[in-house]
């Protein structure tokens, strides 16, 4: 990494927008997870929404590895000018890294996550989420690195405004495999408490994704000698884009096309209220 990226000065005004911005949006969220979790009887989307939020204690990770660093630097160039509550590896990080981990990572559960338990969305509608949540998260990382908040200092190809745009397909691959993988497990587990396995769930599928389908991209920014060239990263590039398409479809594959018998969140209830041999009602999903 240059001095020059090291010192480059933070826009304090952005990352106050960013900051404020970020966490009234992220509060706007909770408030409608609230509500959907009331009106489901499910904490599914409250326990996405944190799930994401306490996952970006990891961004340190990825940060590393593809060489993106938040701007700290005054105008005279010293360091100390971030909003920041921890550093690792050199790279302070900021407060609204966790308000952005949840505008971009758990968006999609709350907008698609219902439809996706009911057996409502079909490939066409997964493939169209992926584009919308590319979409977004270009648009928010575009003004980031475009207003000098941070930047993706490696060589990457293929770049809008400063940003690399393999960066977002990869975001919006990861925002779909979490929100199908949590989905299941949602479907799956007898209990609520059975939801908190998402906690483990976000970081699974985030670095399986970044670290896993991006891999290609990782090693060809990094090689020794003089072997990252234009070329080759440019191939690596196009080569997890494909990955992105591919494990999309997959996930396509194995989306559920009708709707469990009854709601996970209710047959604790129903237990209650019932005898062990009376007949259990169909709950009804809407």
């Amino acid at each position: 990494m240059s001095d020059e990226v090291m010192q480059h000065p933070l826009n304090l005004l952005w990352q106050s927008i960013f900051t404020w911005a970020s966490w009234v949006i992220v509060l706007v969220m909770l408030v409608i997870a609230v509500l959907m979790g009331l009106r489901h009887r499910t904490p599914f989307y409250v326990i996405a929404i944190l799930a994401a939020a306490v996952a970006a204690f990891a961004e340190p990770l990825y940060d590393v590895a593809f060489d993106l660093w938040f701007y700290d630097a005054h105008a005279d160039g010293t360091a100390g000018a971030a909003l920041s509550h921890f550093s690792a590896f050199g790279v302070v990080q900021p407060i609204w890294t966790h308000s952005g981990y949840v505008i971009l990572y758990a968006a999609a559960p709350l907008y698609i996550g219902r439809r996706i338990y009911e057996g409502r969305l079909g490939r066409r509608g997964l493939f169209l989420v992926w584009g919308a949540e590319i979409l977004m998260s270009t648009a928010f990382e575009v003004i980031g690195t475009g207003t000098g908040v941070y930047t993706y200092y490696g060589p990457f190809v293929g770049r809008i405004w400063n940003y690399p745009a393999v960066i977002g397909v990869l975001e919006g691959t990861q925002t779909v495999l979490f929100t199908v993988v949590a989905v299941l497990v949602w479907r799956k587990v007898s209990t609520s408490w059975g939801l908190l396995s998402l906690f483990v769930v976000f970081p699974m599928t985030f670095f399986g994704a970044n670290f896993g389908i991006g891999a290609p991209v990782i090693i060809a920014l990094h090689l020794d000698n003089g072997l990252s060239t234009d070329a080759l990263v440019a191939a690596a590039t196009i080569l997890s884009i494909s990955l992105c398409a591919f494990v999309v479809y997959g996930l396509s594959r194995i989306l559920p096309d009708a709707p469990v018998t009854d709601a996970p969140e209710s047959v604790g209830a129903q237990h209650r209220t019932r005898g062990i041999g009376e007949q259990q009602p169909q709950a009804v999903l809407g």
